[in-house]
């Protein structure tokens, strides 16, 4: 019998330890909502391809400076797998499962490689991070761990007006 009271137990601490983290997600997302707003569209026309498409994963969007306040508005938080293409009017990331997420040119005010990202530690540069500006003025950085590093500096070169 005390066996049994310890396994309910803890199974009612885990689903109260779950729940709560649900509540800080939905909670945080709702405080969120208002400085995200709506995410710019993807435009009929990109322009041509500027760079090839990278595959990788996509770790997620913070809030500017931060690496590690992710926002949770829309499915901006969660990771998936995905495919980044550079063209002339922005960079369109493809992302399985969720919605594709279009920067505008206009919006992006860096490319950099990282150590980090949304919670995430990699190698040294083994993280390329795309700081954008959305509608509604706040700034987001976004994360990106592709499948190959070495096309990294061509993506990094590309906004610095380099040839890739």
């Amino acid at each position: 019998m005390e066996r049994t009271l310890w396994v309910v137990g803890m199974f009612a601490l885990f689903v109260l330890a779950v729940w709560l983290m649900y509540r800080a997600w939905t909670g945080r997302a709702r405080k969120q909502a208002s400085s995200i707003g709506d995410l710019p569209t993807v435009p009929a026309d990109c322009g041509a391809q500027v760079l090839e498409p990278t595959t990788g994963l996509y770790l997620g969007s913070t809030l500017a400076p931060s690496w590690i306040q992710r926002i949770t508005v829309g499915d901006l938080g969660f990771r998936a797998t995905a495919e980044m293409t550079r063209f002339e009017r922005g960079i369109l990331l493809e992302r399985d499962g969720t919605a594709p997420i279009w920067i505008p040119n206009e919006s992006i005010t860096a490319v950099r490689t990282e150590r980090g990202h949304a919670g995430k530690v990699m190698t040294e540069d083994g993280v390329l991070v795309i700081r954008w500006t959305l509608p509604t003025g706040t700034e987001v950085d976004t994360g990106f761990r592709g499948d190959d590093k070495t096309v990294y500096p061509s993506w990094t070169g590309a906004m610095n007006g380099d040839e890739a």
